[in-house]
């Protein structure tokens, strides 16, 4: 969630640091801060509540010149947003760290430094690392010595950056739990907890493992395991565009991301599909041994991840003809379950570091899967590196908090995974694959129709200028959709929504059907049409307010109290993806209408890497 970046170099490196953080701002943060050794080996740091702008600012009417240095963005977790807990943290005039991540048992180590004479300026588990450090470092031989002797003393989830002024030629990492990567330069190397922080100075990156720490300086990297044994780590060349966090025409990445849509489902698709049929070892290598071989899917996701996982469940039980079940990562993990016979653990991430489903990937690979598998938007994340199949969605970097290509290039790597499922296990003939894949070439044409929906549905946005509560309705897979507009909405226009499965309504919902509750209905024409009408009926007679999305053939007539949005008519098969657009249009336009921080929304993050 926080973001890190940190740089040894021989020139002044304060701008790179700041520039790093830019880059990051998407992860969502409170405050930022940044610490140089300067020439004369003293820390200078600088914290600023706010935006990047605001330490920008700060920077620039009191320069920092230095080679070594740490920046941050923080997320709170232990303390209020402040500038006192903002970071680097420091311990007393030489050590400064910056973190992401949780320290559990903070408060017992808290109390064992206060025992030793330490005192805390923060409410931040991170000082505790940072007094530890310090304290070791009063009997070890080099500050790689004090960090290794620390984490062994921490509980919980750590990337961890740390410096000495008095040896500002090295900086120190150490991850458990939360991303680090090393980016390689040229006489310098750099630090970051995203590579897309370090595109500017570098495009060659080693990406540490669960439990490395490493010492850096301009031009070495000793990686050491967590048994102090030194490994090595391969280095790889980034393929990420430079321009990823550039805005362009647009004027928020949200809206940016939203028409991306139909080139970056081409490119989930290409290499995978066929004319008329799916390209299974596509998947990997092994991808046609594991599939012929499950007998059950266990869908592990957080957030917009899990609502795909949903839609997914449809899939695989309907086409592929194989039980699924779908579970919030951070239930999952918590609870004890029964691994199915055969069964394959799927894993879906945006990011690939989402703590509680990288968890949960671990914790499933003890008990017995017989596969695991991620599907995922950023190669050389934690979840990809320890996962048996990766499934990459390629849907370029995603900046807005709220996920919009994530989530439809999850649905049609998901499409594909079933159709090759089904396949493979003699559930799907020829001429149904055929149709499935001649319904995914379609696809990113339709998705450009359903953009061209932008301005009617920017004019509908504001009968939501006034409104503090929002329904939406679906039945079938698009339940599951209707669950993620419901997402979408409340997470950017802070318009409280919920979504039900229109068979609900009369189960308790329909309490809150007034003329000043807008009902949102997910209508296109299928086997569950005439049910779905029924419910809306039974909005309709309470006086409530129907927006009803549908295409030509539903048959509905607008009348007093419901809007009709008429969709072109699409495949029933891709029809779910299809209309996420209009949900994530109408989300956007309404937020805009409400003044809300569209790219950045109050209280939340990009990749959630902390519990």
């Amino acid at each position: 969630m926080c973001g890190i970046v940190g740089a040894v170099a021989q020139r002044d490196v304060a701008e790179i640091l700041i520039e790093g953080l830019r880059r990051l701002e998407y992860r969502g943060y409170d405050s930022a801060g940044i610490a140089i050794v300067d020439t004369n080996n003293e820390l200078q740091r600088v914290r600023r509540l706010g935006k990047v702008q605001e330490l920008a600012d700060a920077v620039d009417s009191m320069p920092l010149s230095g080679g070594t240095g740490i920046a941050h963005t923080r997320w709170a977790t232990h303390g209020e947003p402040s500038e006192a807990n903002a970071h680097p943290h420091i311990s007393g005039q030489h050590i400064a760290l910056v973190h992401n991540g949780i320290i559990e048992n903070h408060q017992s180590l808290r109390e064992l430094l206060l025992e030793r004479g330490y005192v805390f300026s923060s409410q931040t588990d991170t000082e505790v690392i940072a007094h530890l450090v310090d304290w070791e470092l009063r009997s070890a031989t080099s500050l790689l010595e004090a960090v290794q002797k620390t984490v062994l003393q921490l509980q919980g989830a750590y990337g961890t950056v740390v410096m000495d002024s008095r040896d500002p030629e090295r900086i120190v990492v150490a991850r458990s739990g939360s991303p680090l990567v090393i980016g390689l330069g040229v006489g310098e190397n750099f630090i970051a907890s995203d590579q897309l922080a370090l595109l500017n100075v570098t495009r060659r990156f080693m990406f540490l493992e669960e439990g490395d720490v490493a010492e850096v300086t301009r031009r070495t990297i000793s990686v050491f395991d967590n048994n102090g044994q030194a490994v090595e780590r391969a280095v790889n060349e980034s393929t990420v565009e430079h321009d990823a966090a550039d805005k362009g025409q647009y004027r928020h990445f949200m809206q940016k991301e939203i028409f991306e849509q139909p080139s970056a489902l081409i490119n989930t698709m290409e290499g995978r599909i066929s004319d008329d049929h799916v390209i299974v070892e596509s998947i990997g290598s092994d991808a046609t041994t594991i599939l012929e071989n499950v007998e059950h899917i266990q869908i592990i996701a957080c957030g917009t991840s899990y609502n795909a996982g949903m839609v997914a469940r449809y899939w695989f039980e309907s086409i592929a003809g194989v039980s699924c079940d779908v579970e919030i990562a951070s239930e999952f993990r918590y609870r004890k379950f029964v691994t199915q016979p055969n069964s394959l653990l799927i894993t879906l991430s945006q990011s690939g570091e989402t703590a509680d489903t990288l968890a949960a990937l671990r914790l499933a690979k003890q008990k017995g899967y017989m596969a695991a598998m991620t599907i995922c938007n950023v190669a050389g994340s934690s979840l990809v590196r320890e996962s048996d199949l990766a499934f990459m969605t390629r849907a370029g970097a995603e900046i807005g908090v709220a996920s919009t290509k994530a989530f439809t290039t999850q649905l049609v790597a998901l499409l594909m995974l079933v159709t090759a499922l089904g396949k493979q296990k003699g559930n799907i003939d020829r001429v149904q694959e055929q149709q499935i894949v001649t319904a995914l070439h379609q696809l990113p044409t339709q998705i450009e129709k359903a953009l061209a929906f932008d301005k009617p549905i920017e004019v509908l946005a504001e009968d939501f200028a006034d409104k503090q509560h929002a329904l939406f309705l679906g039945r079938g897979e698009f339940y599951p959709i209707a669950v993620e507009a419901s997402l979408k909405l409340k997470e950017i226009s802070y318009i409280h929504a919920e979504a039900y499965a229109a068979g609900e309504l009369k189960h308790g919902p329909l309490a809150l059907v007034d003329a000043e509750m807008p009902v949102i209905v997910v209508a296109p024409t299928n086997d569950l049409l005439e049910k779905l009408k029924s419910n809306i009926e039974e909005v309709r007679a309470r006086g409530g307010l129907l927006y009803v999305f549908a295409d030509d053939e539903a048959g509905f007539e607008e009348c007093e109290g419901m809007k009709i949005i008429t969709m072109p008519k699409v495949d029933e098969i891709i029809a779910p993806i299809f209309y996420t657009i209009p949900m994530q249009l109408l989300s956007y336009h309404v937020a805009l209408i409400k003044g809300t921080d569209v790219d950045q929304p109050r209280n939340l993050a990009k990749a959630v890497t902390v519990e």
